[in-house]
């Protein structure tokens, strides 16, 4: 496989699990359901989605925003809210806010996980080997 795929098929991951995981704590009742096919369905409807969408993005220009920590973030943040409103309709009284939430939400991850995962999850195995030593 070639290394543009390899990198295609890495993003489709992360913009798979950001979104599900995000899909799954906005959803109202999330804790209480969190055993519930239907549930994790609708979570793995908008992460597949999301993670479709990023991958057919890396054929355009908004590729080069992949780049750039916080364009990543923002990014994930409009795909997610996309494949969410896609995905199901909205559990919650006003359209559209669990979509946003959603995405709000996934975005976050994502830049979270930008800070802490570079250079092979540096910053947390210092944090391991401050507190264990």
């Amino acid at each position: 496989m070639s290394s543009e795929w390899m990198r295609r098929f890495r993003l489709f991951i992360q913009r798979f699990w950001q979104p599900t995981g995000a899909c799954m704590t906005c959803m109202p009742g999330s804790w209480s359901n969190i055993a519930s096919l239907a549930h994790w369905a609708v979570a793995f409807r908008t992460g597949l989605l999301t993670g479709l969408l990023a991958v057919l993005l890396t054929f355009t220009p908004a590729a080069k925003l992949y780049g750039n920590r916080y364009g990543n973030a923002a990014l994930v943040a409009v795909l997610t809210a996309i494949g969410d409103t896609y995905a199901h309709s909205s559990h919650y009284r006003l359209p559209y806010v669990e979509h946003i939430l959603t995405g709000a939400v996934s975005g976050l991850l994502a830049l979270a996980a930008s800070f802490l995962l570079e250079d092979r999850a540096r910053r947390i195995r210092a944090a391991w080997t401050r507190v264990f030593g």
